[in-house]
């Protein structure tokens, strides 16, 4: 028989309310599960990564999904005819450009073509192999900088690391950008295609400025720097506002840094 102080313990303990019972450690997810879960609930996955020990896998999981994506695409890509052409083409207007400004002669703009032809393709597999794999593994680490920087601005200070694995796992839309964009290209044919206002221009000059702008303003790009901001805001504590200013004013200098740059060189070189 249960004695009186037993039973007053027993009772007591199936009317306590629930929220005051200790709270248990969620178990932690799977690679597989942050690496989809960043694209419906990028702040669940935030917390999860601020509240765990380091991990390399956050980062380096997508930058090799990264490289993959990027080479079938590219391989995709590069054999279309109609893609070698427009190639082909933008080669040949820009040798013709330089004959009508008295900058080459006939020979010279015939050998430019030759060379063209045997060193650019050559050039290009060197890039399409080589290229993916730098931007893989620097851009967690570029971005990394630029959210911890973004860190210090908002008073905060989290582990660098941390940062890049921020950066890491929003590079898992980045892929999917690469993958859409391949999509399009391999759709109509043209080698500039991508997901921004680009679609709407019938023939896109990459030397023009308007042109150049239009295809910054890429909607997976912006959404991929709307993670980003997620990420940072969990990161430090602070509102997505906050975050997002830091990380889209970044954003904005260096791109238009880029197109300013190019505008420069282009009145320089007469182009």
């Amino acid at each position: 028989m249960l004695k009186r102080n037993q039973f007053k313990y027993i009772h007591t303990s199936m009317n306590e309310p629930i929220d005051s019972l200790p709270d248990q450690p969620r178990p932690a997810s799977s690679l597989f599960s942050r690496m989809t879960n960043i694209f419906a609930a990028p702040g669940e996955v935030y917390e999860e990564v601020k509240a765990s020990p380091p991990s390399t896998v956050n980062w380096l999981a997508p930058a090799l999904l990264f490289i993959l994506v990027i080479w079938v695409g590219a391989w995709l890509v590069l054999s279309q005819d109609t893609v070698k052409q427009q190639l082909s083409d933008i080669t040949s207007k820009a040798i013709e450009k330089q004959v009508e400004k008295g900058k080459l002669s006939k020979a010279q703009a015939e050998a430019a073509r030759q060379a063209g032809e045997k060193w650019g393709s050559i050039g290009m597999k060197v890039s399409m192999v080589a290229g993916p794999v730098f931007v893989a593994f620097a851009s967690p680490f570029w971005w990394g900088l630029i959210l911890w920087l973004g860190a210090k601005v908002l008073k905060k200070n989290p582990d660098f690391m941390k940062a890049v694995e921020v950066a890491g796992l929003a590079n898992m839309i980045v892929a999917l950008e690469a993958i859409v964009r391949t999509l399009l290209i391999v759709s109509t044919g043209n080698l500039f295609a991508s997901p921004s206002p680009v679609l709407l221009i019938k023939e896109f000059d990459p030397n023009n400025t308007l042109h150049g702008i239009l295809a910054a303003f890429n909607l997976v790009v912006l959404w991929a720097l709307a993670v980003k901001s997620v990420g940072l805001a969990r990161l430090c504590g602070v509102s997505f506002g906050r975050a997002a200013a830091w990380v889209f004013g970044i954003w904005a200098a260096y791109t238009a840094f880029f197109i300013g740059l190019g505008v420069a060189i282009r009145a320089v070189t007469g182009q």
